[in-house]
């Protein structure tokens, strides 16, 4: 089993930015493709980035541009770059693991982290 533990969400003015992280432990990190999903209040949880073991990305329209997905193998570690952040990006996020070739389902994800809070205020 693998488990997640997101950091470094918080409150941010729109036009800032946050980088958000995400400690993997318990089955080798570099076997699974990696991805960022985020839930606004009263919406369906969506897709917002992933990183295949390839470290190919693929991004969201909705954040291509301004989010920038990475991986550090050594140290377990999935980051969330995340530039012009606006109101509308104001949600939980989750990081997610899949050992599926992709990862912008959640159907296709097989370890959730708990979340941690964005706030961008206008």
């Amino acid at each position: 089993q693998v488990q997640l533990v997101e950091s470094g969400g918080g409150l941010v003015q729109a036009g800032g930015s946050l980088r958000l992280s995400c400690a993997a432990s318990g089955r080798t990190f570099s076997n699974y493709a990696m991805a960022w999903f985020r839930q606004a209040p009263g919406k369906e949880r969506e897709f917002v980035a992933t990183i295949r073991r390839t470290s190919v990305t693929f991004y969201a329209d909705s954040v291509k541009g301004r989010f920038a997905i990475s991986r550090d193998n050594a140290k377990n570690t999935v980051y969330l770059q995340m530039n012009s952040l606006r109101p509308e990006d104001t949600a939980v996020y989750f990081c997610a693991a899949a050992s599926a070739l992709v990862a912008t389902s959640s159907r296709s994800v097989d370890y959730w982290g708990q979340g941690t809070q964005v706030t961008v205020s206008s």
